[in-house]
């Protein structure tokens, strides 16, 4: 069964709590690693390590991360070694994001999309596998350059 990380801070929590109940309803493995609105707010960047780096341990297979507008949650989930994660906000590019970039962790901005549309990036993402063919060679080339980390 496929296991995913969900993350998100204090400005994505009700999309988040919505996301982590539709993944349930898929009977896939989910674990929240998101930050306790009870407690002082936890920022962003904490929370995408924290899911990248559970990924790349081989915890959980997928990640999804919300944050304002997936930008930062982005942004810091890429400092990762090995791991892709796309800011999407079409299907078509959930759908690219998976097929052709072999994205890891896709990326929400809560403050930019509305619920049936997050819902249908998530499912379109997570019906997409890895194809490879010509974009194997693409995805191969980010990972030298990212071994090489002094570009």
């Amino acid at each position: 069964m496929l296991s995913i990380a969900i993350g998100c801070d204090d400005a994505a929590i009700d999309m988040k709590n919505q996301i982590l109940t539709f993944l349930q309803s898929r009977d896939l493995t989910v674990v929240d690693y998101s930050c306790d609105q009870q407690r002082e707010p936890t920022l962003y960047p904490d929370i995408a390590i924290q899911v990248a780096q559970a990924i790349k341990d081989g915890k959980h297979e997928r990640g999804i991360l919300i944050c304002g507008t997936g930008i930062g949650m982005s942004i810091t989930a890429n400092k990762v070694l090995g791991i892709r994660a796309a800011q999407c906000h079409d299907p078509f590019s959930a759908q690219r994001a998976r097929k052709s970039n072999n994205a890891q962790i896709i990326c929400l901005g809560a403050r930019v999309i509305g619920i049936e549309l997050a819902k249908t990036l998530v499912d379109t993402w997570l019906d997409c596998d890895f194809d490879g063919g010509g974009s194997t060679e693409k995805v191969e080339r980010i990972s030298y350059y990212e071994q090489r980390q002094n570009i």
